[in-house]
């Protein structure tokens, strides 16, 4: 640690622990999906600290989460089926669950009385964990077992106050959502820089060359190993008060600015650690209108009424802008000997601040990083130099999202229709045209030219329609070309 780093960021002179007890990162609620996104039909596999669960809905309408392994021959539940009487059947021999892990059938079994019997044994029960649906997020508890579930009980998730009221001066958002090729710190160390707004996402919010400007971060809450930090920012623009970037353990950070008029806008992000190198994230904006029932802006056009699924099919364009550097930052630091963050970068300038506390936490709050499960690989994965994989959509949002795959049949089946079209018109054109040979006119009557334009309207509108279609599975993004 330089002089100068002490100079700059006070909070970073290491002062005898105040808290002697390390984050534990397994006693902790996790949001892994947002249940309206989700189809309750099917199982969902998902990670969570290097662990492999499924996600399905039981019998009683509850989501419910158990390790991705049957325990009969260890093969994926989440290949198998939500039957009709809400029981997890899994493919391979028809093992069937109840909500609560219980087998409550073995098929193969050479009686109902020996059937009864297996079931009977723990040995048959899926593997639970807790779970909970709060503020449209599906939340699931890092451990698993009847300890688990009293643990869990004692705690609850990193809600966000405002979701609670109900309130017409609140406009509530819909939740977005996206797994992504780089690892839950360098999310959280993302959003706990400001100064690279306007620069990488330049076009989108602010100007590259004219708002890359000197603030100050000034510590709000002091760091804490259960409650994170905060931090200001100071000078604000003029008709914000008060711009706030709040840091809540394990996995939510609350991004809010105050205006003058009493408006606010408050962004809700949240990043779940999957496996080393992933996370899934997501985000919402709530805006709170002034007192006289002004709705304050919000980021970028994504504040404007539009479809969910628009959305989140706009989503890659800000999100890729950060990813392309993310993605190969956290390879970079790997590559390095020493490995330490805070040995290994230079950061001369206050803007720094936060993310050199969040730093901080990680190293002297919270073991260094996350406990990744014994189940998984823990090297981080290769950089990816595949750009169109690194920008993949289809698999990393769309297929995970119903509202999404939705949108994409209707705007397939409008394609198709738009080029039926294109053709209907076109022949109608040549019959109509085909009337006229032999009469004295050579030049084609107007309903010709009627039909040949919608012809041509109807094509260009399937050209254009089945170019948009690609959002949904790959963004590609070069800052080279972002001007």
């Amino acid at each position: 640690m330089t002089s100068l780093q002490q100079n700059l960021n006070p909070t970073f002179i290491e002062h005898p622990q105040t808290e002697t007890e390390q984050f534990q990162w397994t006693k902790q609620w996790y949001p892994v999906a947002a249940v309206e996104f989700i189809d309750p039909t099917r199982p969902h596999p998902v990670q969570l600290l290097g662990k492999d669960v499924v996600l399905w809905r039981d019998a009683s309408g509850q989501w419910c989460c158990f390790a991705d392994a049957c325990p009969h021959r260890l093969v994926p539940l989440s290949e198998g089926r939500v039957e009709s009487d809400g029981t997890l059947l899994c493919a391979y021999h028809a093992w069937r669950f109840d909500g609560e892990g219980n087998c409550v059938s073995i098929p193969q079994s050479q009686d109902s009385e020996t059937e009864a019997k297996h079931c009977s044994n723990p040995k048959s029960c899926a593997v639970v964990y807790p779970t909970q649906e709060r503020q449209g997020l599906l939340w699931v508890w890092g451990e698993s077992g009847s300890e688990a579930q009293q643990e869990s009980l004692l705690k609850s998730p990193r809600l966000i106050p405002e979701l609670e009221e109900n309130s017409d001066q609140i406009v509530k958002l819909p939740w977005s959502f996206r797994d992504i090729p780089y690892g839950w710190d360098f999310f959280m160390e993302n959003i706990s820089d400001p100064a690279h707004v306007p620069v990488s996402h330049h076009g989108i919010i602010g100007n590259r060359y004219k708002d890359a400007k000197y603030y100050d971060m000034i510590s709000l809450r002091k760091i804490s190993t259960q409650e994170g930090f905060a931090f200001k920012i100071i000078p604000t623009q003029p008709h914000v008060v008060e711009a706030v970037h709040d840091f809540q353990p394990p996995c939510h950070q609350k991004i809010y600015a105050t205006n003058v008029d009493g408006g606010k806008m408050i962004l809700a992000l949240y990043a779940t650690p999957t496996r080393p190198g992933w996370c899934r994230t997501f985000g919402r904006q709530i805006l709170i209108k002034s007192k006289q029932g002004k709705t304050p802006g919000g980021i970028g056009f994504f504040a404007l009424p539009m479809p969910i699924w628009l959305n989140h099919v706009l989503a890659p364009l800000f999100m890729h802008q950060d990813l392309v550097f993310l993605h190969y930052q956290e390879k970079i630091l790997a590559k390095r000997k020493n490995k330490r963050w805070l040995e290994e970068v230079f950061t001369p300038n206050p803007q720094d601040k936060m993310v050199i506390t969040f730093r901080q936490w990680i190293e002297k709050r919270a073991g260094g990083g996350i406990p990744w499960s014994e189940e998984c690989d823990p090297h981080l994965p290769l950089p990816e130099l595949n750009k169109q994989q690194l920008f993949d959509v289809w698999s990393t949002h769309t297929q995970h999202c119903q509202v999404c795959q939705n949108a994409l049949k209707n705007i397939n089946r409008l394609t198709v229709f738009s080029y039926i079209m294109a053709i209907v018109c076109f022949g109608l054109g040549v019959m109509v045209d085909a009337r006229t040979v032999g009469q004295l006119t050579a030049f084609p009557p107007i309903g010709f030219w009627v039909l040949l334009g919608c012809a041509i309207a109807f094509a260009t509108a399937g050209y254009y329609l089945k170019k948009f279609s690609r959002l949904f599975y790959i963004y590609e993004f070069e800052h080279t070309h972002n001007d």
